[in-house]
This record gives structure tokens, C-alpha cells and sequence, in this order.
């Protein structure tokens, strides 16, 4: 990523603003011009706006604007015919507009990042959520939350039913003959808000053939900061990743929004001889846990599912790691599923991080795109493989009186390599 400290940064920076070349492939696929049609919220036009920035120009609230209606979701990066890094330039940029940001927008972010990469503050909401959701005050408080502050009520409404938590021990051994031995990366909403993936996905590996340890130092990998433009807050947060996971072999990461942020630490680290090798080694074991299954190939028992369900594309997954075809070939292994695509699959949904709490009304408006298109696929089951997607989506369809079962591609195979029915 281009460090906007010197001259030569910036000019590295302008470089990179250079590549675009306007065409306009980017448009039908950017989903804030989608929904409004507007230039500048668009990725060339965002290019436009930072290239007034690097000029000179001062970082006006209508240009920080068209800034934060970006979800980052490098649909552009995909349809870009010019190779432009669109996913450089926004993260640099995010950088910028965060130190500039008047203290009251700041406050808000500060106390949004103030718990959501930390597991243990996030374990600490676990029991009063639960107790909440028990009560059946949602009816209530809802609609009170929503004139009190939408960010609020976009917490309350994207909340998923807690269960009982689940704690993975530090090794999983392997179901006979060992294949191999892996790391897991536990996250930090999935670990605390969906343990029950994380069990799948431990339980898969190790059906598998799979020793897999749970490094017990690992915290959050800094995969919100990253893509929010908190550069030193994710650096730091990479550091205690690269440390906790530095004797493993391979990492297997079934978040697709961390797993991204993983991949990118090579670059993030780039200018930084101390950490450059070691970042760039973890980057280089990281997979995606559908990538790895297909890498190691199956050996497991797949029992009948009688299920349709429709899989949706991570952003984080399908743009910024390029996988696609590795779920659904793995979930078209599995004997009765049958698998529906979803139009306009590479349209986000808008979860896209804190999206979705900061920018409630647009993340509102993708979600109901995204939900119409899954409601026109039949399925019973919509399959994500990235916490705050399934989160987005679910909520999106109770709004349209339509409920639909979510599961991650893991809670799907270890229900077929364990013959117990979804």
C-alpha cells in the first residue's frame, strides 16, 4: 500500500491514480451506483475525487462522503480491464479521511472498533444479548433504537440468535490416518457469535484427516481495521497474528473477510524490514477453508443431504481471493444437494464490514436486492461463507416476512460427513 508519509509515497499514490483510464466497465458493477446513479459514487468518479485530493484540494464532508458510501467490495477490481487498484487507492485514501474526520463522527467509530475486534469484550455481550433476546423486548426497543440512533438499531436488528458458546480445545486430532496438520484461525464475531461454525469447520478438518491446533494466543487479525482505513490499528493486530501462528504450516481461515485481510499482510508490511519475511510467509500458508478442502481433496464419506440451497459469493472471497469455484465444488460433491445460483451474484449485499451499522440505509437497500434474488432461487438454505454476509442477507428477508435457514459451506459438509440432516 502506498505510504502517503513522503514524496515518493505520493508519487506512488499518483502512479496508481494514473491507471484509470475512465472507461466506465466498472459502473454497472459498483453497487452505490446501482442504487443511485451517481458519478461520484462511483469508482472512477471516487478515483476523481482522490486525484482532486492529491492535487491539493482539502477533504470536504461531500467528498468524505462519496468516500464512506463505498463498501469496498472490489467488484471493480474484478470488471477492471486496465488492472486499475482500485483496493489500494480506497484503503489509502480511508487512511486520510479518518484523521480528518470532526470528533463527533470519530466517537462513533472509535466505539464500534472499540469492541468488535476484540473477542473477550464481545464474549462480555454475549449474556445480556441472550437475555435480551430471550425477553421478546425486540418489539419494543426496536423501533425506540431507530429513533435514538440508526446505528443502534442496526445492531439490535442484525444481532444473530445466541446459543450456547462453544470452546474449541487446542488440538483436534485427526480421524484416522493423519493427512495433515493445520491451524485455525478462530476470529473474533465468528468465534463468539457463530461458535457453531467454527466447530463445523474444526470437525471437517479432522474428518478429513486433519490435526488441527487452535492457537490459544490468536486475537483479531485486524481484517475490520485493515479495510476501514486503520492502518496502525491492523498492523498491530497482524503482528499478534503472524506471532501466534508462526509455527503452523498451514492456516486454514473460514471468514472470508479475514482471510483477505491475511493474504494482504505481505503488502502491509512491505516498507517494514523487521516484519516483511515473516508477514510474507503467513500470507503464503493462509487458505481459505473451502480452497484448502479442494487442495487436499476428499477422502471423507459425503452422505445424501436432501437440500436445495443457494450459495452466495463473499465479496471478500470472490473478488479479493478470487474464490468461486471451490465451494461450489465442494458442495456439489455432496449426493441429493442440489445447488442454486443467485443473479447478480457479484453485486454486494451490503454487510461489508461495519457497512452495514455506519451506512444503514444503503446497506438496507442492497440487502433487499440481494434477498429479492435468493427468494427467486427457491432455496431452502443460504449458504455464505463469511459471518456478517449470512447476518445481512437473513435480515434483509425477515423485512420481506420471508424467513430462510443460513449455514456456512462447513455446517453443510459436516452435517453430510456426519449423515445427521441439516
Amino acid at each position: 500500500m502506498p505510504d502517503a508519509s513522503g514524496d515518493a509515497g505520493k508519487d506512488a499514490f499518483g502512479e496508481l491514480l494514473g491507471d484509470c483510464v475512465h472507461c466506465g466497465f466498472c459502473l454497472p458493477t459498483c453497487p452505490t451506483y446501482v442504487l443511485w446513479g451517481e458519478e461520484m459514487d462511483s469508482p472512477r468518479g471516487r478515483i476523481h475525487l482522490m486525484q482532486q485530493h492529491h492535487d491539493g484540494a482539502p477533504l470536504t464532508p461531500e467528498m468524505t462522503g462519496h468516500f464512506d458510501a463505498c463498501l469496498g467490495c472490489l467488484a471493480c477490481v474484478t470488471s477492471c480491464p486496465s488492472g486499475v487498484r482500485y483496493d489500494k487507492l480506497i484503503e489509502h485514501t480511508r487512511e486520510e479521511v479518518e484523521q480528518a474526520r470532526p470528533p463527533q463522527d470519530r466517537a462513533l467509530r472509535e466505539a464500534i472498533f472499540a469492541v468488535f475486534p476484540y473477542p473477550r469484550r464481545l464474549r462480555a455481550l454475549r449474556g445480556p444479548l441472550r437475555a435480551y433476546q430471550k425477553s421478546g423486548l425486540s418489539r419494543i426497543a426496536g423501533p425506540a433504537l431507530e429513533r435514538l440512533h440508526p446505528v443502534l438499531a442496526a445492531m439490535e436488528r442484525l444481532a444473530p440468535p445466541l446459543g450456547r458458546a462453544y470452546r474449541l480445545p487446542a488440538k483436534i486430532s485427526a480421524r484416522g490416518e493423519r493427512r495433515a496438520t493445520v491451524g485455525m484461525l478462530t476470529g473474533c464475531v465468528q468465534r463468539e457469535f457463530f461458535p457453531q461454525v467454527n466447530s463445523a469447520t474444526a470437525r471437517v478438518l479432522a474428518m478429513e484427516g486433519c490435526d488441527v491446533i487452535v492457537p490459544k494466543g490468536q486475537g483479531c487479525c485486524g481484517a475490520l481495521s485493515l479495510h476501514s482505513g486503520r492502518g496502525d490499528e491492523a498492523r498491530a493486530f497482524a503482528k499478534k497474528t503472524i506471532i501466534a501462528f508462526e509455527s503452523v504450516d498451514v492456516i486454514v481461515v473460514n471468514s472470508a473477510g479475514c482471510g483477505s485481510a491475511m493474504k494482504e499482510y505481505a503488502a502491509l508490511f512491505a516498507d517494514d524490514p523487521a516484519w516483511a519475511g515473516r508477514a510474507e510467509a503467513l500470507t503464503a500458508k493462509t487458505r481459505d477453508f473451502t480452497e484448502y478442502l479442494v487442495e487436499l481433496g476428499p477422502r471423507a464419506e459425503r452422505h445424501p443431504l436432501d437440500v436445495t440451497v443457494a450459495y452466495h459469493d463473499a465479496c471478500h472471497l470472490g473478488h479479493a481471493q478470487g474464490i468461486r469455484a471451490q465451494p461450489r465444488e465442494l458442495l456439489r460433491g455432496i449426493p441429493g444437494l442440489e445447488l442454486k445460483e443467485i443473479a447478480d451474484p457479484d453485486v454486494c449485499c451490503g454487510s461489508a464490514g461495519t457497512y452495514n451499522l455506519l451506512q444503514p440505509e444503503a446497506a438496507n437497500e442492497l440487502g433487499d436486492l440481494k434477498a429479492a434474488n435468493v427468494q427467486k432461487t427457491g432455496a431452502r438454505w443460504l449458504v455464505a461463507a463469511n459471518p456478517g454476509c449470512t447476518l445481512q442477507i437473513a435480515t434483509a428477508l425477515r423485512r420481506k416476512g420471508e424467513e430462510i435457514s443460513v449455514a456456512h459451506p462447513a455446517q453443510i459438509l459436516d452435517a453430510s460427513l456426519r449423515g445427521l440432516p441439516l
